[in-house]
């Protein structure tokens, strides 16, 4: 069944952003250019300090969850195993969970945020093997929490905080606000992270440098690589968090995360690299891999792996 476009044709993320602009035509006579893609190397297992990870965090935008689990989004999960799974855009009330994921026995604890007042918006989730020590919803701000945005889970060791940032939506309507959430979502990472170290999961809807989408020049106004998205993610490696793909991959390109569901751009792969996974510099050493799984489908997303050595 062909994959139905969303209505606006430029949309992150479903909330009225920007997609990749198209590439020029090619002049006539010219062959296209054949897709430059990226291959998932094999996982590596062990930190740079030589401990075996023990510790796998699965992260996925689904795009909403229903559909994505008609899509068998959830055989994929059995199939990588993650000890906790962390999805955004879910676009579910609770009431409205579709029971082969709530009955998922693989996953005795699990968490879900949804958006107040506005169904079929937003919404994350956590799945846990192992049950935290505390669960916390939102960032503590009435302004930002009624979305359904943040899961904060507390394991002995570390936080875990999933989180779906908002996008500054078609035309920059939401770019001040997106402002004002980078200042305070900064601010309540490096609260956690006096208490104890932490790793941030999810789409944090920017690409931070051009190495992260495919046409950096065409999209400099647009949401998701405006200068001051990017500075905002810059403030937040400055105050002490790491990219942990940028990490272990600092050269690689073609890399991403996230296609538009127009102008066949997934299999052109003109994507964004939207989604992270962010590390205090305390768990620096015990850092395996991070992995991006471009090979996932069931949603304009794909699934990204983080391996650690706790």
């Amino acid at each position: 069944m062909p994959k139905r476009a969303k209505k606006n044709e430029e949309a992150v993320d479903g909330e009225t952003g920007n997609g990749a602009e198209p590439a020029k035509k090619e002049k006539k006579g010219k062959e296209p250019e054949a897709p430059i893609l990226y291959e998932d190397p094999p996982d590596k297992m062990t930190s740079k300090d030589g401990r075996a990870a023990n510790m796998k965090i699965t992260s996925w935008n689904v795009d909403g969850l229903r559909a994505w689990v008609k899509k068998n989004g959830l055989d994929w999960v059995r199939k990588e195993d993650p000890d906790v799974l962390c999805l955004q855009e879910t676009k579910c009330a609770e009431k409205a969970l579709p029971s082969e994921i709530t009955d998922m026995p693989e996953y005795p604890h699990k968490y879900w945020a949804g958006s107040e007042g506005k169904e079929g918006y937003s919404g994350v989730a956590m799945l846990c093997k192992t049950e935290p020590l505390n669960v916390t919803y939102g960032i503590g701000k009435e302004e930002h929490d009624k979305e359904g945005r943040v899961i904060t889970a507390e394991f002995p060791s570390f936080f875990l905080v999933t989180a779906y940032v908002p996008n500054a939506s078609r035309g920059l309507v939401r770019l001040d606000y997106r402002k004002t959430w980078d200042v305070d979502f900064r601010a309540y990472l490096s609260d956690l992270d006096k208490r104890k170290p932490l790793v941030l999961c999810g789409d944090l809807n920017v690409a931070h440098q051009e190495i992260d989408l495919k046409n950096p020049k065409g999209n400099r106004k647009n949401a998701g690589f405006t200068p001051e998205e990017r500075e905002g993610f810059t403030e937040l490696l400055e105050v002490g968090f790491t990219d942990s793909f940028r990490e272990l991959y600092p050269e690689q390109a073609n890399a991403y995360t996230f296609w538009t569901y127009m102008m066949n751009a997934r299999a052109k792969n003109v994507g964004w690299r939207l989604d992270y996974f962010l590390l205090s510099s305390a768990l620096l050493p015990g850092l395996c891999d991070s992995k991006i799984r471009n090979t996932a489908m069931g949603s304009d997303h794909c699934p990204i792996t983080l391996y650690l050595a706790m």
